[in-house]
């Protein structure tokens, strides 16, 4: 067990998890999911063209892969208190730039800067606190925390839905600015205090001599960082396409959204059989039958004309291999090279594969028009998930 697990009591321990827990449903239901649901009602009420619109959000996306490199470093060095903390801080304003925002210009900017906190107070900066002060019971928290998180758009999405049938698009958002800061702000600064130790080698799951600069720039560590792209450009995919691709099988709107509501569903399911499989599987075969079970979930939707019933249950499998895949990617770099550099480098393993993320709706779309429509889309996206295992298999130090 590595140094903070050991040193930090376990009622510290629950703590945390349960701030995290709060703060990321929090912070990835205003920063996230509220912008789908509003995105129309901004678009009517500006007359701003809905690409517009998208193409901010999607900037934020970038800008939080970016951005996310110095915060690794900076998490290392000074913990995540510090570090979610102040982007707790700068989210409020940034939220507050969209909701006042007087121009296509501004909104842009406004998620600029909600880039710039997204890569402090979302996933991976939580992944790091997890990973360090958990130590190798780190899979069971960072398995709770998705979990959470993963109710985000289910708690978020009718809130604001909510909001905005009572209140016009922009009050709406200063709402949700008030409660990220009411939540997020004194969870992150006083539940997150404590030590924040290096971790001692000796106890580490892994034990790595490397500096972070030779890992970052060894050929396990790329491919790493490739295999892992191309399979979150596979699953993201999947996400946005899925509904045009059950509506051209002949399904309602209404019963594709089903689908893809229960894919969530399915993420769920997923998560809670990460641990069984962390116990049963090395890194390599685990990754393995992670990657190839996507691929295969992907190529049955793209390859199957129906029943109605039975694209619903492939689309369920489909989504708990995108759940299992955030876990994967987790713990991709403490499984490999150990906790001790895990902030730095899994920020620049973030990078690509959040990049890779933000492009794949708008990739998928492109690509039905070039293709002649999404059942090939999604055989092309299964060849590039089976690429991704196929990769993932030289990435394991000294055997890779």
């Amino acid at each position: 067990m590595d140094q903070a697990a050991v040193t930090r009591p376990r009622a510290a321990l629950r703590r945390v998890l349960i701030v995290l827990c709060i703060t990321e449903i929090t912070s990835w239901g205003v920063l996230y999911y509220a912008f789908p649901v509003l995105a129309p009602t901004i678009s009517a009420s500006t007359g701003w063209p809905a690409g517009t619109l998208t193409a901010a959000f999607s900037a934020s996306l970038l800008v939080s892969a970016l951005v996310g490199i110095p915060v690794g470093r900076w998490l290392d060095r000074w913990g995540p208190r510090v570090v979610m903390t102040a982007g707790s801080v700068l989210a409020v304003p940034a939220v507050l730039m969209i909701a006042r925002a007087s121009s296509p210009g501004w909104f842009f900017a406004g998620w600029v800067v909600a880039g710039v906190a997204m890569a402090a107070v979302l996933y991976r900066p939580a992944f790091a606190a997890l990973t360090r002060w958990w130590g190798p019971r780190r899979v069971v928290a960072l398995t709770a925390v998705t979990l959470i998180a993963g109710l985000a758009s289910t708690v978020f999405a009718p809130l604001t839905a909510l909001l905005v049938a009572h209140m016009d698009w922009r009050h709406t958002y200063l709402v949700l600015a008030a409660v990220l800061a009411v939540v997020t702000i004194p969870l992150h600064a006083l539940g997150l205090r404590g030590e924040w130790p290096h971790p001692l080698p000796e106890h580490d799951t892994v034990v790595t001599d490397h500096a972070p600069d030779v890992i970052a720039r060894s050929r396990p560590f790329v491919l790493l960082a490739v295999s892992m792209s191309l399979a979150a450009f596979a699953v993201y995919a999947v996400v946005v396409n899925l509904v045009p691709l059950l509506t051209g099988r002949g399904m309602s709107t209404g019963t594709a959204a089903l689908a893809l509501g229960l894919g969530g569903a399915g993420q769920v399911c997923g998560r809670l059989g990460y641990a069984r499989l962390t116990a049963a599987t090395s890194v390599r075969p685990r990754t393995l039958i992670v990657l190839l079970f996507a691929a295969a979930g992907i190529l049955v939707l793209g390859l199957l004309p129906g029943p109605a019933v039975l694209l619903v249950a492939v689309s369920v499998l489909v989504g708990a291999s995108r759940g299992i895949f955030t876990l994967l990617e987790a713990t991709a770099i403490s499984d490999r090279w150990g906790s001790v550099h895990y902030g730095r480098l899994n920020g620049l393993l973030s990078a690509p594969v959040t990049v890779a993320a933000a492009l794949a709706p708008w990739a998928g779309t492109a690509l039905a028009g070039y293709l002649g429509g999404y059942p090939a889309v999604f055989a092309v996206l299964a060849v590039i998930a089976g690429l991704a295992g196929a990769l993932a298999m030289a990435t394991i130090p000294g055997r890779g």
